[in-house]
């Protein structure tokens, strides 16, 4: 396990500086982030880690543009932002072929534009022959999925996740981070990726952050060594995931 002490050398696709977030006023006010600083090379693969509460979630929300900082900049400069959440949160009433259309659709594509592109973008996720179910006939697996091609379907480089496979059982969880990194790797995404899970971090990330429980304040970064593809129960993964859950815990514990 390596501390990262550098700035990326990459080009910064998302800069975060100095940012604070408080929610409400006067003394109801409760600070999420305080003084939040991070950046995210383009390309990286960043895994975003810490305790309940701590302003995980709140973070990817400011990078989204769905909420402003109290204090500070956010800045993704011309790269277009895309998020994912732990829910498919797909529309029940259509079929998966539609649901991966609605960006599409607001964003005014072509309609022959938008069937090539979900034909594409099905392929992507392998869900080839899929387009006409509808979200009840899908696993919880094949929602995530059509999730994330919907999100794709943005033309967005930069993807926010909020603990998109929380909810998903182990092997299913295992499947889908080998093809969550393989359409990294084709699409050439940038990827914040907040999880409760230590493992999983280290397992995607190029990075992890870890913060402070609330407010949420950047504690510590680790670097994550090894070659890809990595096993989320390899040897090399749950020693540098002890190391990095035993500083979370002294964290909770400090605010215990």
């Amino acid at each position: 396990m390596t501390i990262a002490t550098q700035t990326p050398t990459r080009t910064e696709a998302v800069q975060i500086t100095e940012v604070t977030k408080a929610f409400g006023g006067g003394k109801c006010a409760v600070t999420a982030i305080d003084g939040m600083s991070v950046a995210v090379g383009a390309g990286e693969f960043l895994a975003i880690v810490g305790a309940s509460g701590c302003g995980k979630s709140t973070l990817l929300s400011l990078v989204a543009g769905l909420e402003d900082p109290s204090e500070g900049a956010v800045d993704v400069g011309a790269h277009r932002v895309a998020m994912m959440f732990q829910e498919a949160s797909l529309f029940p009433w259509l079929t998966v072929g539609a649901n991966i259309e609605v960006p599409m659709k607001v964003n005014r594509v072509p309609r022959a534009e938008r069937k090539r592109r979900v034909t594409e973008l099905l392929d992507l996720v392998r869900l080839t022959g899929f387009e006409r179910k509808r979200p009840h006939e899908l696993s919880g697996g094949m929602r995530q999925r059509v999730a994330l091609a919907r999100a794709l379907a943005q033309d967005a480089d930069v993807l926010l996740m909020d603990e998109p496979f929380g909810a998903l059982d182990a092997m299913t969880r295992d499947i889908l981070h080998d093809e969550l990194e393989r359409i990294w790797r084709e699409k050439g995404l940038t990827i914040l990726f907040v999880t409760h899970n230590v493992r999983e971090a280290v397992r995607l990330g190029d990075r992890v952050v870890l913060l402070s429980s609330r407010p949420g304040r950047v504690i510590e970064e680790f670097t994550i060594d090894g070659q890809r593809p990595r096993r989320i129960d390899s040897a090399p993964i749950a020693e540098q995931a002890a190391g990095i859950t035993d500083r979370l815990r002294k964290e909770v514990l400090r605010h215990a």
